[in-house]
């Protein structure tokens, strides 16, 4: 059976054009500065996020934590959302890897409120770890590929300056969020010391992301990012898929997003199961399975003997992801297969 994967965006393959971008990519010991094809990337990131410099890195993760890093000193705390990826799915790394403790507040969709992020900050008090920065997620994982709105990141840019605090931004799915808002990356990094984007999700890339930020941060990030084992030598295979991926694959993703939204419209009319369509905005499709009685598990065990892979988000949460790899037909497989669990459950 060819399965309809929808378990993540994660699962993208390189096509033949980008392999035959590695293929042919120059490569040099990017360790000492000398690969061009990872110089040529970290220049176009540079200039896309309006920073001064830009640093190729492993994952998303090492991007993260490599930037919680170089921002601040053990002890520190940094704010987040309670549900963002760097408290939720990066191993404890920043306690383990930069000593810091994250401070966890409730969002709505994923967007903080700014009066509760100046309550959380703390004094100037040594009984107190201090607080040092704020970082946001965009596109929001956990709440279903969610935009934080720019006008809300101003806000939180206005409050960061006040308290003279740092401000990074997860945006391993930002190309996501420019595509669905029309708002430029250069435009929604502008409000942030550090940038992370990840190349290996809706892009298609094998492996890799990047960080950028001004030219001291990317001095402190290459460090770090050498301590955590992240040289990778003559990484221009991967940074020609990365740049292959950013010219093909970006606007493309437009159709992710409708095809997401057509998907979560048809689950949402049958027996059982919810989606909160306010939260489809981008490619991330949240559904909701406590109304039939039935775990997540279960229903995602069922989905898969019709041929269609989900991931038990939660108890009794679903996540359905759109990707390149999903066509209007896989889409119309997809409601097929949602539709016979749903009448049976």
């Amino acid at each position: 059976m060819e399965f309809v994967d929808l378990r993540s965006d994660t699962l993208t393959r390189p096509d033949e054009g980008m392999r035959q971008a590695m293929a042919s990519a120059e490569v040099g010991d990017d360790v000492f500065g000398e690969d061009p094809t990872v110089n040529l990337l970290q220049e176009k990131i540079a200039e896309l996020t309006g920073k001064k410099a830009a640093l190729f890195v492993a994952s998303g993760t090492m991007g993260n934590q490599v930037s919680i890093n170089a921002h601040t000193q053990p002890g520190d705390e940094v704010i987040c959302e309670e549900r963002a990826h760097i408290f939720n799915y990066e191993s404890g790394s920043p306690a383990m890897l930069s000593g810091v403790q994250l401070r966890p507040l409730p969002g709505k969709y994923g967007v903080l409120n700014v009066e509760e992020v100046e309550e959380a900050i703390r004094p100037a008090d040594h009984h107190f770890p201090q607080t040092r920065l704020i970082s946001l997620e965009n596109t929001h994982n956990r709440w279903g590929g969610t935009i934080y709105p720019l006008d809300e990141i101003k806000k939180m840019h206005k409050l960061a300056k006040k308290y003279k605090l740092k401000m990074h931004l997860d945006g391993a799915r930002l190309w996501n969020a420019s595509i669905a808002t029309g708002i430029t990356i250069k435009e929604f990094s502008r409000y942030f010391d550090s940038v992370s984007l990840c190349f290996s999700k809706g892009l298609g890339a094998p492996v890799g992301s990047v960080i950028a930020g001004d030219e001291d941060f990317i001095e402190r990030a290459h460090r770090y990012r050498k301590a955590y084992g992240g040289g990778m030598r003559q990484a221009g295979i991967l940074a020609a898929a990365a740049i292959y991926a950013i010219e093909h694959n970006w606007q493309r993703m437009a159709d992710d997003h409708r095809r997401a939204r057509t998907l979560a419209e048809a689950i949402n009319e049958m027996p059982g199961l919810v989606v909160n369509l306010q939260t489809v905005q981008t490619n991330i499709v949240i559904v909701d399975t406590s109304l039939t009685g039935r775990s997540s598990a279960e229903i995602a065990s069922r989905l898969l003997e019709e041929g269609v892979k989900v991931i038990a988000f939660a108890p009794t949460r679903l996540r359905v992801v759109t990707h390149l790899h999903i066509d209007d037909q896989a889409i119309e497989r997809a409601i097929e297969a949602f539709k016979n669990v749903s009448k049976n459950l």
